[in-house]
């Protein structure tokens, strides 16, 4: 039930316009808590768990914590790992390879045995190109004796950069819900590491200065090739290149917090040609200080309604965060960037933390958090300020999600949801003798835009590259309905990120520069590797709003990583 001083605090619902009205289905179970979700084709999506013992099995009968979910028939099948996946983060790489980094220590909670510690682990996932996930490539491979990260991470960040690796990120030793000065790896690697910094790590003053609310930076690439972080309630660019702090953003107002375990979330949002400025949101989280204690906190603390929009330019840094506000408060919550440029904005709660039981009054539900939100907001991202939130046409699902719930964009153009147990365990309604608040989810949904849920006339796509080289012409066969036409069109590149804990790693979209005559539509690929980086991208098109099913492309040359500067330059007005 919703504390009295939560419906308080609600504020009036605002209209939008030409908003599409969604819809939630259930369909299968996933047999693990994919609270680790990663869209791998039109067909599966890869998923990974804590060490629990799951109802989904290996063949020798002991229990999965990781799995392809099979998006065609809503079914699972196991996959075999071997060190602990828990609390992990990743990306893909410029050949094509899902790489999965950090997770759990290995006796930090008790589970199924048979896990090695994960904290180091690096896990290599394709590319598996069939569609039933039987083929070559369709295994998780690990060697954690020679294949491993330099430091111990549990809630690192791994992002996607220009040259086609992962930069890595923060995390902490050990389970925690501040993370302390002792235990932390503020402190950042490269996969695979770049030449001379081979089983070496860089100090990180900004992740030292975020202490204790670090846990997860919120980051991604600028079109700079810069990477922007977000942390506790601080932000900095940071150069890769020459390992500098360029510059200090301003704090986010008003005593708001985002990092772990305030976890709110942020968003780039979509880069437009030809100046590809990035515009970033950092919404929800809370406005209780950082030096507060476990004992202080409670799971019916409000969350924060706040939602602050930045450009990351000259002219933008200097005019700060524009406001905005949530029609409700939110912690938890994830992000879904739609192919049009939208942002659907769902799960979590209304009050609490983030974390397993440990905040002053957690022990009667087991829970850091409370009052689940159950209706979703759609953000509009091109909208001026005071119409871009809005809960019209936008439904309530029966299904709490609450800590270590998931969602994803798929191929077919809706979102997949799973997941949530905010407990050290399996909990299942007939298995809760302390009548505990939120058992462990496996129920699978899908939440479908109305054009897919009534099969109305959408764009689709016949034919289209494989591959683009940057910079590069392709041509793409496309039928516009002619109920569509008259309306804007728009050719979405994207990446739907590494999704886990509220945060989207990596999670991009790119508007390319395109013509269409009769059906043949003429697409030109990202300048070069700051603008998206080389390796796997999905191509949606969009005609007034209403967007076709997902096509896979590799971007770039799909050589290994570290990869040469591909492309040409442009120029651009980002930091």
């Amino acid at each position: 039930m919703r504390s009295t001083k939560f419906l308080a605090l609600l504020p009036f619902v605002r209209l939008a316009m030409g908003q599409n009205t969604w819809s939630f289905v259930q369909q299968g179970n996933s047999g693990i808590i994919p609270l680790e979700l990663i869209t791998l084709s039109p067909t599966l999506a890869l998923m990974y768990d804590r060490p629990y013992v799951n109802p989904l099995k290996l063949p020798d009968g002991e229990p999965a914590w990781a799995g392809l979910w099979h998006l065609d028939t809503n079914t699972a099948t196991p996959l075999r790992t071997i060190t602990n996946t828990f609390c992990a983060s990743g990306g893909f790489i410029s050949n094509g390879t899902h790489v999965a980094v950090g997770g759990q220590p290995l006796d930090a909670i008790p589970g199924w045995g048979n896990a090695t510690d994960g904290t180091m682990g690096i896990r290599l996932f394709g590319p598996c190109t069939s569609a039933d996930g039987t083929g070559p490539g369709c295994t998780v491979f690990e060697d954690p004796a020679t294949l491993h990260l330099v430091r111990t991470r549990w809630y690192p960040t791994a992002v996607r950069i220009a040259d086609g690796s992962l930069f890595i990120m923060g995390g902490s030793d050990i389970l925690t819900t501040f993370n302390a000065p002792d235990i932390a790896q503020n402190n950042y690697e490269f996969f695979p590491p770049r030449a001379g910094e081979e089983g070496t790590v860089r100090d990180s003053k900004f992740l030292n200065d975020t202490l204790p609310a670090n846990l997860f930076p919120r980051s991604m690439m600028l079109p700079s090739g810069h990477i922007l972080m977000i942390a506790n309630n601080q932000s900095v660019i940071y150069d890769i290149d020459t390992n500098t702090e360029l510059m200090r953003l301003p704090e986010l107002p008003n005593g708001v917090r985002i990092g772990v375990p305030f976890d709110g979330f942020a968003q780039l949002l979509p880069l437009s040609p030809p100046l590809y400025e990035p515009t970033v949101i950092a919404c929800g989280g809370s406005n209780k200080p950082d030096t507060i204690t476990l004992e202080e906190m409670s799971v019916n603390d409000v969350a924060s309604t706040q939602c602050q929009r930045i450009t990351l330019t000259a002219a933008g840094v200097a005019a700060g965060w524009e406001i905005d506000h949530l029609p409700e408060p939110r912690v938890m919550a994830e992000t879904v960037i739609l192919p049009s440029g939208d942002v659907y904005i769902l799960n979590g709660a209304h009050t609490g933390y983030s974390g397993y039981p440990s905040v002053g009054d957690s022990g009667a539900t087991g829970t850091n958090a409370a009052n689940p939100a159950q209706q979703g907001i759609m953000y509009k991202s091109t909208l001026p300020l005071g119409q871009r939130i809005t809960q019209v046409g936008i439904p309530t699902s029966p299904i709490p999600r609450m800590y270590h719930s998931a969602a994803t964009l798929t191929a077919k153009g809706n979102i997949m949801v799973a997941a949530s147990n905010p407990h050290p365990f399996v909990l299942t309604a007939d298995n809760n003798p302390n009548n505990l608040s939120f058992p462990s989810e496996y129920r699978v949904e899908y939440l479908s835009p109305d054009f897919i849920t009534n099969n109305s006339p959408r764009p689709v796509i016949s034919k289209s590259p494989s591959q683009l080289a940057f910079n590069a012409n392709g041509t793409i066969t496309v039928t516009i309905p002619a109920s569509l036409a008259a309306g804007e069109l728009q050719v979405s590149l994207m990446d739907m990120g590494f999704v886990t804990h509220g945060w989207h790693a990596g999670s991009r979209l790119v508007f390319l520069e395109h013509t269409l005559s009769g059906s043949t539509l003429t697409i030109t690929a990202p300048p070069n590797g700051n603008i998206y980086p080389p390796g796997p991208a999905w191509i949606y098109v969009v005609a007034d709003g209403v967007w076709s099913e997902g096509v896979q492309v590799m971007i770039g040359d799909g050589g290994n990583p570290p990869r040469p500067a591909q492309g040409v330059p442009v120029t651009i007005t980002s930091l």
